[in-house]
C-alpha cells in the first residue's frame, strides 16, 4: 500500500471518518518522488535518529523508518493516533507523541533514546510544516538550542525564499539573518502544489537546515545582536541611523557614533548588510549599553 496515493488518502478518511483540519494547515503529499527527495536530502542514515514534525498519516515517517534507527514522530492532532497506529504498524523503530511542537521538550526526547540506546548515529530533524506556524516552529527550535545535526522541512516557498535570501534583496530580512546565524541553508527541492490533497493555493520547498557547531560572527551580546536585527527591519524603509535609534536605550546620536566607529554609512538600509555589518553594529551597541 503507497500511503501517499491519492485513494489510500481517501480510504483512511473514510474509514476513520476523517476530516483535514484547515486550522492544523494539513496537506498531505501524494508524490513518491517528493518524499524520496526529503528523506534522501536530510541524509538518514541507518543509525541516526530521526524527530518528525506533523506526520500527517504517516507518509514521510514510513519511509524515514526505512533508513533510519529510531523515528520519534511529534502529531498534535489526537485524531490521528489511530490512523498512525495502522499505518506504522509494520515498523518497530517508530514512537508516535501526540503534543504540541511548540511546548515538546525535543532535547528531552532525544536524551531518552539515546539513554535507552535506540540509535548510536546523528540526530536529524524533518516535516512538512504547517504554512501558517512555520517560522515560529523553525525559531524555537533554534533558540532553544536544539540538539539535532539538521532540519529538513517543506515550507511555503515564500518563506523558503525568505530563509536563505542574501542582502539586497526584497525577500532578505529578519527571518534571513536569524536562520542563517544558527544554520547553513541549502535547497532541497521545489515542490509544486498540484502534490497536495487538499490542493493549497501557493507551491513550497524543501530546506535543509545544518546547524552551525559555533556562531559565524564574534558578538559581544547575542541578545543586543538580535536587537538590532529585529529594529534594523522593523522599519525597513527607514535608514539605519533612524530605524536602530533606540535600541537598547541609545540616542540618534549614539547610533551614529556606532555606525561610523562600524564604518557603515547611516543611510543605508538593514537589507544591504550582511552578517559581519550587523555583528561590527551589535558589538558598538553592547558596549554603550553596558552589557
Amino acid at each position: 500500500m503507497k500511503l501517499y496515493a491519492p485513494s489510500t488518502i481517501r480510504d483512511i478518511k473514510d474509514r476513520y471518518d476523517f476530516q483535514l483540519s484547515k486550522s492544523l494547515g494539513q496537506n498531505f503529499i501524494t508524490d513518491g518522488g517528493v518524499i524520496d527527495s526529503i528523506v534522501e536530502g536530510a541524509g538518514i542514515g541507518s543509525e541516526d535518529l530521526v524527530i518528525e514534525i506533523g506526520p500527517g498519516i504517516g507518509v514521510l515517517t514510513d519511509a524515514a523508518a526505512d533508513a533510519a534507527a529510531r523515528v520519534v514522530a511529534v502529531e498534535i492532532d489526537k485524531k490521528l493516533m489511530p490512523v498512525l497506529a495502522e499505518t506504522l504498524a509494520g515498523h518497530d523503530n517508530v514512537r508516535v507523541i501526540n503534543a504540541d511542537i511548540l511546548k515538546t521538550d525535543i532535547n528531552g526526547i532525544i536524551r531518552e533514546e539515546r539513554e535507552a540506546g535506540t540509535f548510536t548515529g546523528d540526530v536529524k530533524i524533518m516535516g512538512n510544516l504547517p504554512y501558517y506556524i512555520t517560522t515560529p516552529i523553525i525559531m524555537g527550535l533554534l533558540e532553544k538550542g536544539v540538539e539535532a545535526e539538521s532540519i529538513t522541512i517543506m515550507m511555503q516557498k515564500e518563506v523558503a525564499d525568505r530563509v536563505e535570501a542574501s542582502p539586497g534583496g526584497k525577500t532578505y530580512g529578519a527571518l534571513s539573518v536569524a536562520v542563517q546565524y544558527y544554520c547553513t541553508v541549502s535547497r532541497i527541492a521545489q515542490v509544486p502544489k498540484e502534490v497536495f490533497i487538499p490542493r493549497p493555493k501557493v507551491d513550497s520547498a524543501v530546506l535543509k537546515l545544518s546547524l552551525r557547531d559555533s556562531s559565524p560572527v564574534e558578538l559581544t551580546d547575542k541578545a543586543v545582536f538580535f536587537s538590532c536585527v529585529k529594529h534594523g527591519f522593523g522599519q525597513r524603509r527607514k535608514t539605519l541611523l533612524n530605524s536602530l535609534t533606540g535600541v537598547c536605550g541609545l540616542s540618534k546620536q549614539q547610533i551614529g557614533e556606532v555606525l561610523d566607529e562600524a564604518g557603515i554609512d547611516p543611510v543605508r538600509r538593514a537589507e544591504t548588510l550582511d552578517m559581519e555589518e550587523f555583528a561590527a553594529i551589535a558589538n558598538g551597541v553592547a558596549d554603550r549599553c553596558g552589557r
